[in-house]
This record gives C-alpha cells, sequence and structure tokens, in this order.
C-alpha cells in the first residue's frame, strides 16, 4: 500500500501544475487577441492590426451598394488623414459619426477595415441642449 498523504500531495502537484498550464494559456490569448490604438502613422508602419480613430472628412464616403464596399477617409486630431477600405454593410448613420474607430491593417497604400465602430451623437443630446439642463434630478 502506500501512503496516503504522499498520494494527496502528488494529486495537489499535478492540480497546481495544471492550473498554472491553464493560467499560462489564457494569459497568452488574451494577450494576442488585444488590438492596440495607435496613430495613422504608425499603422502605416506596423502592418499588424492595430485600431484607429478619427472623425469622417466630409463628402469623402464612397459606398458601392452591389459590393458592399465603402471607402472614406478618416483624420486625426493631429491633422492626419488616412484612407479606409471596408468590405461590408454600411453603417447606420454614417455620415452624422462624430468618431469612427477602425480596426484592421495598412496595406496596399490604405487602411483595410475589418471592423468599424461609429459614434453618432446621443438621440437625447438636442433635449438637454434645448432644456438647459446637463443632468438629471432625482
Amino acid at each position: 500500500m502506500t501512503d496516503p498523504r504522499k498520494q494527496r500531495r502528488i494529486w495537489y502537484a499535478i492540480g497546481g501544475v495544471l492550473i498554472v498550464a491553464f493560467l499560462a494559456y489564457g494569459a497568452t490569448s488574451f494577450k494576442s487577441n488585444l488590438t492596440p490604438y495607435v496613430s495613422f502613422h504608425e499603422a502605416e508602419q506596423s502592418g499588424k492590426q492595430v485600431q484607429v480613430a478619427g472623425a469622417l472628412v466630409n463628402g469623402s464616403t464612397r459606398y458601392v451598394d452591389a459590393a458592399k464596399e465603402l471607402s472614406f477617409t478618416m483624420a486625426d486630431a493631429e491633422g492626419g488623414t488616412l484612407q479606409v477600405l471596408y468590405k461590408g454593410v454600411k453603417p447606420g448613420n454614417f455620415e452624422e459619426a462624430t468618431q469612427i474607430v477602425a480596426i484592421g491593417s495598412f496595406h496596399n497604400g490604405a487602411f483595410h477595415a475589418e471592423q468599424l465602430l461609429v459614434k453618432c451623437p446621443s438621440k437625447y443630446q438636442g433635449l438637454e441642449e434645448a432644456s438647459g439642463k446637463s443632468g438629471s434630478r432625482t
């Protein structure tokens, strides 16, 4: 017969190794799925999947409905611009966007977005400004 204390220690050791392995796997998976925000210039140099944020340049939007291809130009706070190409359905209220976040990578002279996040003005924003209130009372 084997010593029950020794057997218990072996099971604890195996459990500890499994927990460490799962934590290491989770940390590397999480890190590989992070998409950092970068400047337009950094996006052009990177070649990796990144996020860029900026404002829509008025009059730059072109959408081909049959091919579901959207192209537009974004401007950043420093005055830089970035040509963005996106294949997919054009987001609703796209032209009214106050900010656009594009997730993708830069190649062949343009930023190829796989995802677009569009921030539009709140439908309640006009109500707050008209009433002169910035908050609610309880």
